[in-house]
């Protein structure tokens, strides 16, 4: 296991590092799955572990809190808030009154007293900076908290924040969480130069691209992946963004053929050799996925392989620009972008 500092926090964290969405409900895991994935991963080197409230409605925060017991101190505990926790409009977004409830909720699920870092899930629109960052560097003074970062920010709301941080003396960000892999490399244009002029922790989600980068998904083959029972849409080859995605992976199988390396490896040995990348989070839901997924744990890409992708996929290209998590609230409302 490679490891490398988180930002500018002095943490040293593992360059690969647990992410739990697949833990509970969505994944059909039960706790015992939680337990051999959670051990399997602490006894192979990984020590971030990251999690959130909105990864089946708390149950995962649940989950990784049983199986942390008696190895807390063993990792550096990740938590997020901010996507809806019911329809109620009042259990999301940043403001104080949620960050500062979520917090509390997760806390009560993951059975500690603090988390090494949490981050706003999404940035909200509805909620100025300052508002968010006097609530996190009120909970980072009652030691509830250690490190505060975002996820999924587009990169001038990273900006905004750095600055609001400045003027009204507040703490920062000091990590962000986008999405990237091979297929999805829109955050090379802004995202990523941005938060390595700030000095931030980068842990990237997604880098196998919901499974496309698994190895599972293939010309002529069945599809069979437990993502694709529920998001049909997303793997479905007769929509272009979808084709686009499929011939870009059966070009890049001979690349890691030809290095030596299987898909897996190719896609996370990608992610981290970007200078900005911190730890690409991995997400199993079986010991079996967290073992392909380990086995990328030295990887490290030459650069006629980096220069082959690179020719496959060009860099700062998204192939399913409409599945971007950050894209600004104008782009998807037409009443934003119209003068009234």
């Amino acid at each position: 296991m490679q490891y490398r500092t988180l930002g500018t926090t002095g943490l040293s964290v593992s360059t690969l590092a647990l992410g739990t969405m697949n833990f509970g409900r969505l994944g059909r895991t039960t706790q015992d799955d939680v337990e051999a994935i959670v051990g399997a991963a602490l006894d192979a080197g990984v020590n971030l572990v990251d999690t959130a409230d909105f990864y089946s409605a708390g149950q995962a925060e649940e989950m990784l809190g049983r199986a942390l017991a008696g190895r807390r101190d063993d990792v550096v505990l990740a938590t997020k808030a901010g996507l809806p926790m019911d329809r109620s409009g009042l259990r999301q977004g940043a403001s104080r009154r949620w960050l500062v409830t979520a917090l509390e909720d997760s806390l009560r699920r993951l059975d500690v007293d603090h988390v090494d870092v949490f981050k706003v899930h999404r940035w909200d629109p509805t909620t100025g900076d300052e508002e968010t960052l006097s609530a996190l560097t009120d909970l980072q003074r009652a030691g509830k908290i250690r490190y505060f970062g975002s996820s999924t920010y587009p990169a001038h709301r990273i900006v905004e924040a750095q600055w609001a941080a400045r003027e009204h003396r507040l703490g920062r960000y000091t990590v962000e969480e986008p999405s990237y892999s091979i297929l999805q490399r829109g955050v090379e244009r802004d995202v990523l130069p941005v938060v390595e002029q700030y000095g931030m922790g980068v842990t990237v989600w997604s880098p196998l691209s919901s499974g496309w980068l698994s190895g599972a998904v293939r010309e002529g083959r069945e599809l069979a992946t437990h993502r694709s029972q529920f998001m049909a849409a997303r793997f479905d080859v007769s929509l272009p963004h979808n084709r686009a995605r499929l011939d870009a992976v059966e070009k890049l199988v001979p690349v890691a053929e030809a290095a030596g390396l299987s898909l897996i490896q190719l896609a996370l040995g990608f992610v981290t050799a970007h200078p900005a990348v911190t730890a690409a989070l991995i997400g199993p839901r079986t010991v079996e996925h967290l073992t392909s997924q380990l086995a990328a744990a030295d990887t490290v890409l030459p650069a006629h392989v980096l220069d082959a992708i690179d020719g496959i996929v060009a860099p700062g290209l998204d192939l399913a620009s409409g599945e971007k998590n950050d894209t600004p609230p104008a782009l998807l409302d037409p009443a934003l972008r119209r003068r009234r």
